[in-house]
């Protein structure tokens, strides 16, 4: 019978000593989630805003100070416009006025004796049938605090993003105090560029994909007729930053909704297979060519992060987690001890990116140069 390896007590004792700390930060993570969600969500505004500014003083040639401000309105606003469009049309959905309410009742049954007699199950439940057993009372207060919450969320999340722009005044400060080597600093500042990078491609595949979607989506709704298609067009586009469960939600609410709008399954039909052969193309063509290295992640990595990062912090945890995946993966590439972590979630084994041209053979990646303090030299031995 072959021996069990047998590891040395220092690997087993960091081993366990990591494992527990995994294990409390994450508690950390799920216990002060109402303080860390605004906060993350700030970050990855600063971020957009930063991708923003770039991308202004590019194309419009305008100074730092006018693009970064431009960025900060821009940005902002949108945010805000985005979040006032989901509420509102959230609140004035199922209102008399959109004709969804008064039928939602009798469609239900309707679809139900029509998808019983299609099986032959004979005489079909009607809504309330099913219904009777579920509160619905205590789903829809449960709705309400959330909508709450949200609102309340957003506060803060501006008020964070208020703070964190004030603190970028001494970011440089701050950095060379805390890496007074100035190669450490190099590689800090390269880490750092890593993981904006990483997100701000993650945002413009999303944003530009996301758009695609939307004006098909936007036209097939439409088309149809399916009431309040503005508002379903931006829960679209918000959804299409949460990945695999985005994709499920743009493509099945619509058409769900709108077999409860209309008499005729025939719009509904149509809605499902126009979003869906648009999903397909966008997510098996457009999206694969575009993102390049920008996520780097394994599929198995993406979906994990996803579960991960919602059981954590809910729907926050959902849009955030492919960026936050992006920047764990960068900042673990950076150290020899948990650099084969980043290469299990990277995509292709390089979580820092191909080696950049010129590079030696011990130069492609940060951390595994050469060391930096002088080692004795072995003679060459002698012929």
């Amino acid at each position: 019978m072959k021996s069990p390896v047998a590891l040395p007590a220092s690997a087993v004792t960091r081993n366990a000593v990591v494992l527990l700390a995994a294990v409390a930060v994450g508690a950390a993570l799920y216990w002060l989630r109402d303080i860390l969600t605004p906060l993350a969500m700030a970050i990855f505004l600063l971020i957009m805003i930063d991708g923003v500014k770039r991308a202004i003083e590019r194309h419009l040639k305008l100074p730092a100070r006018a693009a970064g401000l431009a960025a900060l309105m821009l940005v902002i606003l949108g945010f805000l416009a985005l979040l006032g469009i989901i509420v509102n049309g959230a609140a004035g959905f199922f209102t008399d006025a959109s004709g969804v309410s008064a039928n939602l009742g009798p469609r239900l049954d309707a679809i139900l004796r029509d998808g019983a007699a299609l099986f032959g199950l004979g005489a079909a439940p009607t809504a309330a049938e099913l219904l009777e057993d579920v509160e619905l009372r205590g789903y829809l207060t449960s709705l309400a605090f959330q909508v709450q919450g949200t609102l309340s969320g957003a506060l803060f999340v501006l008020v964070y993003l208020g703070f964190l722009l004030a603190a970028q005044a001494g970011f440089r400060k701050k950095l060379v105090a805390m890496f007074p080597n100035r190669e450490l600093r190099g590689e800090a500042l390269a880490v750092f560029e890593r993981v904006r990078s990483g997100v701000q491609g993650y945002l413009w595949v999303q944003t530009v994909t996301g758009a695609m979607i939307c004006a098909v989506a936007w036209a097939l709704m439409r088309f149809v007729g399916l009431h309040n298609a503005e508002f379903w067009t931006f829960v679209i586009f918000i959804v299409c930053f949460i990945p695999v469960l985005g994709g499920a939600i743009a493509g099945l609410a619509p058409p769900l909704f709108a077999l409860v709008q209309f008499e005729s399954y025939w719009p509904a039909l149509i809605l499902l297979i126009g979003l869906q052969v648009i999903l397909s193309l966008v997510g098996n063509l457009v999206q694969p060519r575009m993102q390049g290295d920008n996520q780097n992640i394994d599929p198995v990595v993406v979906l994990l992060s996803l579960a991960l990062w919602g059981k954590l912090w809910g729907v926050i945890g959902m849009f955030l987690s492919t960026p936050l995946a992006v920047m764990m993966m960068a900042i673990l590439a950076e150290f020899r001890g948990s650099r084969w972590i980043a290469v299990l979630l990277s995509g292709d084994g390089e979580p820092d990116g191909p080696p950049r041209p010129g590079s030696g053979p011990g130069q492609a990646h940060g951390r595994d140069k050469p060391p930096r303090r002088s080692q004795p030299q072995t003679p060459p031995p002698e012929h």
